[in-house]
Order: C-alpha cells, then sequence, then structure tokens
C-alpha cells in the first residue's frame, strides 16, 4: 500500500472542522426526542411531530438560502451557519438551567439546525471542490465517509453514557461547542477565497433563482436518476428506523443497551466500505462501481422483517445493517464524488441545497407516512413494504457513464 495521500493544509483544516462537528452530532444523536420525553414528559405524537416539522419546516426555510449561498463566498457562509447553530443549540441547556426550556423552544431549534444544515452542507460542497483537485474528490470524499462513520460507532454510546452521568441536556451543549470549534476550524484554512461573481443578473434574489437547483438536477441526465434513487433510498432507511425501534424495544423486548449496540458494531462496515472504495474505482471505474454498489446496499432492508427475540435476533439485525452500511460505506463517497464532478462549478451551491431540501423534506413525508402505515398494519408489515419498495431503486441508478464536467471543458477548449 502506497503512502498516504496528502491533500494539502487547507484540506486538513476543513477535514478536521468537518470531524469536530460530525462527532459532536453524533454525540447528541436522539437527544431531543428524548430531551421531549424525560424533561418535558412528551407523548408519542409530540416527538413525531418533533421529528417531522424540524426536517420539514428547515427544508422549507432553506428554500431561499441555496442560490443566496451561491453567489457569495463559501467559508463565511459556512462559518456564519455553523455559530447559527452553536447559538441555538446552547439557548437548550440555558433554558434548561433556568427552568425556561419548552416543547416550543426544541421545535425552534431544531428548524434553525436543519435549514443551517442545508446552507452549510450546500457552501461545504463548492468549498470542496474549490479546495481540492477533481483527481482527489474521491480521496477527499473517502475521508469525509470515514470520519462520519467512525462518528456514528462512537457518538451515540459515549452521547448515552453522558446522558447517564450528567443529564439530557449535556451531549447538546456538547454538539453546540463542536459548531463552534468547527467555525474556528474553517476561519484556519486561509488563504483568498475570490467572491463569486454574477453576470448574468443583478445581485438580487429573484423567484426563477429559487428553482434553479432543482430545474438544472432534472434537466442533468447524470443528477436526474440519483436525485430521485436517493431520496428514495434515504427516506425507506428513515422512515424504518422508529418503526425499528419500537419493534426491537416494544414488541421484542430488547433492552436499551442491545438496540444501541446493533446499530453502534455494524458502523465498522462503513469505514471498510469507504475505505475500500477508492481501490474499487481504480480497478472498475467510478461508474460500474457505483451502480453496483447502489443496487447491492437495496437488498438489505427487507431482511429486518426476519428479526426475533433472543441473541439469534440481535445478530441478524447486525448481519443485516453490516451489509447494508457496507455498501453505503462504498456507495456514498463515489456518489458524492460522481455528483460533484458532474455539477458546473457556478452551480454547486444550489444543486446541493435543492438535493438536502428534498432529501429533508421527503425523509419528513415518509417517516410520518409509514408510522400511519405501521398503526394500521403493524410494524413488522411496514418494514416489509419499504425493503420491497427498496428492491426497486436500482432501476433509479444512472445506467450510463457520464462524462465529468472537466472533462467536458477540456474537450471543448480542444475542439
Amino acid at each position: 500500500m502506497g503512502a498516504r495521500r496528502s491533500l494539502g493544509r487547507q484540506f486538513r483544516w476543513l477535514w478536521a472542522a468537518y470531524a469536530v462537528s460530525t462527532f459532536g452530532t453524533r454525540l447528541a444523536f436522539d437527544a431531543f426526542p428524548m430531551i421531549a420525553i424525560l424533561v418535558l414528559h412528551a407523548g408519542p405524537t409530540e416527538v413525531a411531530v418533533l421529528a417531522a416539522a424540524g426536517l420539514a419546516v428547515g427544508a422549507a426555510v432553506a428554500v431561499p438560502l441555496g442560490p443566496w449561498v451561491e453567489f457569495r463566498r463559501k467559508r463565511p457562509v459556512m462559518v456564519a451557519m455553523d455559530l447559527a447553530r452553536f447559538a441555538a443549540l446552547l439557548s437548550v441547556p440555558a433554558a434548561f438551567a433556568l427552568g425556561r426550556l419548552s416543547f416550543v423552544q426544541l421545535l425552534v431549534v431544531s428548524v434553525i439546525v436543519a435549514a443551517a444544515d442545508i446552507a452549510f452542507n450546500a457552501a461545504s460542497g463548492a468549498c470542496l471542490k474549490a479546495l481540492v483537485q477533481p483527481q482527489d474528490l474521491l480521496v477527499a470524499n473517502g475521508r469525509f465517509e470515514s470520519t462520519a462513520w467512525t462518528s456514528t460507532m462512537l457518538g451515540p454510546p459515549l452521547g448515552g453514557a453522558a446522558i447517564g452521568l450528567f443529564g439530557p441536556v449535556m451531549t447538546v451543549l456538547a454538539d453546540a461547542v463542536s459548531y463552534l470549534l468547527s467555525a474556528i476550524g474553517i476561519r484556519a484554512i486561509g488563504g483568498r477565497e475570490p467572491r463569486p461573481v454574477r453576470t448574468d443578473a443583478p445581485p438580487r434574489l429573484r423567484a426563477g433563482d429559487l428553482l434553479d437547483g432543482w430545474r438544472y438536477i432534472l434537466t442533468n441526465p447524470a443528477l436526474r436518476p440519483l436525485l430521485f434513487n436517493t431520496i428514495l433510498v434515504n427516506g425507506l432507511i428513515m422512515a424504518t428506523s422508529p418503526l425499528l425501534a419500537v419493534l426491537m424495544l416494544g414488541d421484542l423486548g430488547f433492552a436499551p443497551w442491545q438496540y444501541g449496540l446493533a446499530f453502534a458494531v455494524p458502523c465498522v462496515g462503513g469505514l471498510i466500505g469507504s475505505r475500500l472504495a477508492r481501490r474499487l474505482v481504480a480497478r472498475f471505474g467510478q461508474h460500474k462501481v457505483m451502480l453496483t454498489a447502489g443496487a447491492l446496499r437495496a437488498c438489505w432492508l427487507l431482511g429486518l422483517v426476519f428479526i426475533r427475540p433472543g441473541a439469534a435476533g440481535l445478530v441478524l439485525v447486525m448481519a443485516v445493517e453490516l451489509g447494508l452500511i457496507t455498501c453505503m460505506g462504498v456507495f456514498s463517497p463515489v456518489f458524492a464524488t460522481y455528483r460533484l464532478d458532474r455539477t458546473d462549478a457556478d452551480r454547486v451551491a444550489r444543486t446541493l441545497s435543492a438535493w438536502s431540501v428534498t432529501g429533508k423534506a421527503t425523509i419528513a413525508a415518509m417517516t410520518g407516512l409509514w408510522g400511519l402505515l405501521a398503526g394500521i398494519t403493524s410494524p413488522r408489515t411496514a418494514i416489509a413494504i419499504a425493503g420491497l419498495l427498496m428492491l426497486t431503486t436500482p432501476l433509479l441508478l444512472p445506467r450510463h457513464a457520464h462524462a465529468p464536467q472537466h472533462e467536458r471543458e477540456l474537450a471543448r477548449s480542444q475542439t
């Protein structure tokens, strides 16, 4: 194996900022529902509203942010979104300490965080594309993916321990501080970031700008099928997550530590997959790896239907999650690179913003729909329907490889 590839000091600061904020977020995994239940004594309906409404309203608020971000320097936007999340999250432990915490405050904070997440991710995608050479994008995305799965593996168990030792708002405080540290890391990137120049219109926000990200995706033969594939896959996975929790913790009698273990251990598959992605692309090609990993990740969800009580059931969940997460670990960095490669540099923020808004709104809608379906039938039946639908998602993957943007520009310059 060759020496570890260096992507430069500026990328290392971006990666460090991503790592600290991602770990903070995973440390505070499900903190708001826990606070709603343990502190505010909220019922199932309120908890469901908190989960769905935060995503849905946050996505709606973020709609105008995509074109706004596009024509501004990306790093100041990222710092501003980090500081907005820091301030919003910090208000929760502050209100708790004063005895003034309310369900409405949790809802407002979740909306602010969801909207800031979308704007930050849109800006960070454009920032990454500017900092890293096209041939290094897969390496960079692989490192982000490895970091995400490491945080997912370590964060929730440590967060659960912190809640047990220090109370339900401690992880929210840690998450808030992680965004402050992320803002400091992004400021440390240094160098001069040029201001994007808009020559086709005045700098004011136009109504057409709000739809431009979606228009660009839907008219792009490389991006359109990927949008439909990824939002459906992610929506089905996230919609069944609370149902699986009800099934395991309620109907089947698993202990909370067993439930946490069932999802923490398989995250090692994400590390394995993200480390394999670059080698697989070098051997088989980007499109073939994305198509294969995208198809394989659709085969696992249905296996959760067969879960039973006891050790055998726990092993089954871990095996299914390991297979799913390993395939996702390969797919995600390849997909993220493919998407950036095929998005024009002056449209990255709008495109990623539209993508995130669509994804979060879809997850919110499907979570509510599958909750209703489980109420009418049963959690196991609803998971089975999701698993069957998941098997159809490979049909939405792009069948043909499309040249990356920098290759198209090179070809045009030579004609």
